[in-house]
């Protein structure tokens, strides 16, 4: 419980006292969660999911009981998030708004990913199946990502693609600093179309 609070001084320059943040919808997300937890694992019908549904009604996110969350845990805003029922979350773990943790529809047991320790997950992300995210990486806003992450790697685009910019993974919440792969492919692609053109226009 504290280390979930520790986590929102440590991360959101907003979070300025101890009541604002008791009444964050992540803070509110994760405490009903650990409880719905602990009765999934007691084995308790019904009652779980209840209590998992009452928290979605409440915060805008959904954690479905079985999901094992780790500690430390920031959902930032948080509206839209969904965490499915074989996901693992290590601990230090950021998750933004729109984010989705979710499984391909097609696999039966482990389904749902398992994400490493320190690991923030961007706004809008969709991270599918029984993949790995490991350690320190970071998954940048927006990206679709079905393959599994090595450790201290930073995911872009759709579908994701590891990205390095000169020798320096890049962090997503550098926004204006992550690189465009496919814009870069189009103006190199029109680059060599002026050339060509220019070439014919002078024969």
């Amino acid at each position: 419980m504290f280390d979930d609070i520790k986590a929102v001084f440590d991360r959101d320059p907003a979070a300025t006292n101890i009541l604002e943040v008791l009444i964050y919808q992540g803070v509110w997300a994760v405490y009903i969660h650990r409880v719905a937890h602990l009765l999934y694992d007691l084995r308790i019908p019904f009652v779980p999911r209840l209590i998992s549904q009452i928290g979605r009604f409440l915060t805008g996110i959904e954690i479905h009981p079985g999901a094992r969350i780790g500690k430390g845990i920031f959902i930032d805003h948080g509206a839209g998030v969904v965490i499915g029922e074989t996901a693992i979350i290590g601990d230090c773990v950021t998750i933004y708004q729109g984010v989705t943790l979710g499984g391909t529809g097609k696999e039966h047991g482990k389904r749902h990913p398992t994400i490493g320790n320190n690991v923030v997950i961007g706004a809008e992300a969709i991270v599918l199946g029984n993949i790995t995210i490991g350690d320190d990486s970071r998954i940048g806003a927006g990206a679709l990502v079905t393959k599994s992450v090595d450790p201290d790697c930073t995911v872009v685009g759709n579908p994701a693609r590891v990205v390095v910019r000169e020798g320096r993974k890049v962090s997503p919440l550098e926004h204006s600093d992550l690189p465009d792969p496919v814009g870069k492919s189009l103006e190199d692609l029109q680059k060599r179309v002026e050339e060509l053109e220019s070439k014919l226009a002078s024969k």
